[in-house]
């Protein structure tokens, strides 16, 4: 039910986003590169990161190298969650989760604790940007997202 929250039926005002008013530019970036550096942990460690519009993860995959000589290796993958696919009908590559990856949220503690924030912020700054992301989606504008 968590990101039922991201389902918008309609346009967001800026009364919704209270935390990224207050914040500067570089503060949210700091969250989000504090972020990503919590979810490359995770996905270095074989954990898949939930984070409310969908789930990090790292699958299997082939390279072929030369003529005939093909390398397993492992590719990291972002699954939005099939509720908000359906919801704003977007169209993603079908990708598949292993079963057996362990599932893990986002630990906004630690997060906080590594840029010496503190922890609503942190949770907020990150709802919030979700929040306008998903926004944009309903609004089919042009979103560029970008992770380390």
């Amino acid at each position: 039910a968590k990101m039922m929250k991201y389902l918008l039926f309609s346009s967001l005002g800026p009364e919704k986003f209270p935390t990224l008013k207050e914040l500067t530019t570089s503060e949210i970036c700091r969250v989000w590169a504090a972020t990503s550096r919590y979810i490359r942990r995770q996905l270095l460690q074989k954990r898949a990161v939930e984070i409310g519009v969908g789930t990090f993860a790292v699958v299997p995959a082939c390279a072929t190298v030369g003529e005939d000589e093909v390398l397993p290796l492992e590719r990291p993958v972002f699954k939005p969650c099939k509720f908000l696919k359906k919801f704003y009908k977007l169209k993603c590559a079908k990708t598949k989760i292993p079963d057996k990856t362990p599932r893990v949220p986002l630990d906004f503690e630690q997060i906080a604790a590594d840029i010496h924030f503190r922890q609503e912020v942190v949770e907020l700054c990150v709802h919030e940007t979700l929040l306008f992301f998903a926004g944009t989606l309903r609004d089919e504008k042009e979103v560029e997202f970008s992770f380390k």
